[in-house]
């Protein structure tokens, strides 16, 4: 949702969602509108540097977008909604526990408005404040979220007499037992809507995106794209895992845990029938996916004594990588050195530091990893020419080029 056309067309959603399920609650689940978690994440790196100045100029944008969207929906800020007033900052505490706590009101703000406007429109709708719900720990940005207490007292508020029909919960978001608010990862609240699923054991969960559904490849690469209509959950985590952007990595597990249908949907088109993922799916996917996963960097490491590295070092390399919270996605090993490629995160250099004090090590930056599903040998031909290929995996179905990002 980017404007006021965008909110309109979810209050046509749940309208079809209250049709076909009158009987049933419904739990709606909500990013951030348009591009705000960015223009946040701008707002702590200004604070973080100093610059108040330029750090103010974008909070006032962020209030002025919401303000507007409200205004264009006939909504009254100050009195149906009360935005934020001074940015929660505090020198004294880390960047990302300072981060958690400003870009978490993206999804506080863009809920409030929803739930307000569908109100407005006559529906049964409560507001819930997932930081008071979600019960998670202290990983700043990737919040590991407490499951057993979270179910406990989310199922609680959902059976609770005289419920409205309309729950409009954050996605993304949590919070500590000492109230403090927390985020599980970019992408995070199709994760949310599957733990919701999970423990309301829900008929199914709906992701409503800007695509038709799950496609072979990205549309912005590839123009010729062909819509996935049904597929298992396990190819869903294999291509989440690739790198695919249509499905968070960690919302299948608690859907597949309780066999709940995940259906993705495009946004534009209610009606469409989208792409379903569950345990039911048909087959392997008969038709070539390709799969990019952009800045990614590529480590490899050297015993410094010709160790055989791979037997002696296994451990402690993966130990200082977990340590450092750096996400892995292919390795290749030989006799004496080990290669992994790695988002190319913040956390990256520190790691490097670390391993440079066991290894000999050297990377190169700037590259992708394209995973090919269902690769046949002209189909990596094609995908090779022209390319710097920095190192490359095929089995019999799947092919992993870790590439030069300029080609």
């Amino acid at each position: 949702m980017k404007d006021a056309a965008g909110v309109r067309n979810l209050e046509h959603i749940v309208r079809l969602a209250v049709d076909n399920h009158a009987d049933d609650g419904l739990m709606v689940v909500v990013s951030a509108m348009g591009k705000t978690t960015n223009a946040l994440e701008r707002v702590v790196e200004f604070l973080d540097a100093g610059k108040e100045e330029q750090a103010l100029s974008q909070w006032v944008d962020i209030i002025d977008f919401h303000v507007a969207i409200m205004k264009e929906l006939g909504l009254k800020p100050g009195s149906d909604i009360r935005l934020q007033g001074e940015i929660p900052f505090d020198p004294q505490l880390p960047f990302d526990e300072n981060y958690d706590q400003i870009v978490s009101l993206g999804e506080i703000m863009s809920t409030q408005i929803i739930a307000v406007y569908l109100l407005k429109q006559g529906l049964s709708v409560e507001w819930w404040n997932m930081p008071k719900l979600l019960r998670t720990d202290d990983t700043w940005r990737e919040a590991k979220v407490d499951d057993a207490t979270s179910c406990n007292v989310i199922r609680a508020g959902w059976a609770r007499p005289n419920r409205p029909q309309i729950v409009v919960a954050q996605g993304f978001i949590g919070g500590t037992s000492d109230g403090k608010r927390t985020t599980l990862g970019r992408e995070g609240s199709d994760y949310t809507a599957a733990l919701l699923g999970n423990y309301l054991d829900a008929e199914s969960v709906t992701i409503w995106k800007d695509v038709p559904g799950i496609l072979n490849a990205d549309p912005r690469i590839e123009p010729d794209t062909v819509l996935i209509p049904s597929l298992r959950y396990q190819d869903a985590v294999e291509l989440s895992y690739s790198g695919a952007q249509i499905i968070h990595p960690k919302t299948i597990r608690p859907l597949e845990n309780k066999h709940i249908p995940l259906y993705v949907k495009p946004f534009g088109d209610p009606t469409a029938s989208g792409s379903c993922i569950s345990a039911d799916g048909i087959g392997p996917i008969d038709i070539p996916v390709y799969i990019w996963r952009k800045n990614q960097l590529l480590i490899t490491m050297r015993a410094k004594d010709f160790a055989f590295v791979l037997e002696e070092s296994l451990n402690e390399i993966f130990e200082i990588i977990h340590r450092h919270r750096l996400k892995v996605s292919l390795i290749q090993s030989s006799a004496v050195t080990i290669s992994v490629c790695v988002d190319n995160t913040r956390f990256v250099p520190a790691a490097i530091e670390e391993l440079k004090a066991h290894f000999k090590v050297s990377y190169n930056d700037h590259l992708s990893l394209l995973t090919i599903r269902g690769t046949t040998p002209e189909i990596l031909e094609r995908a090779k020419d022209g390319r710097t290929i920095m190192l490359s995996q095929t089995t019999r179905r799947t092919a992993r080029l870790v590439v030069k990002e300029s080609e």
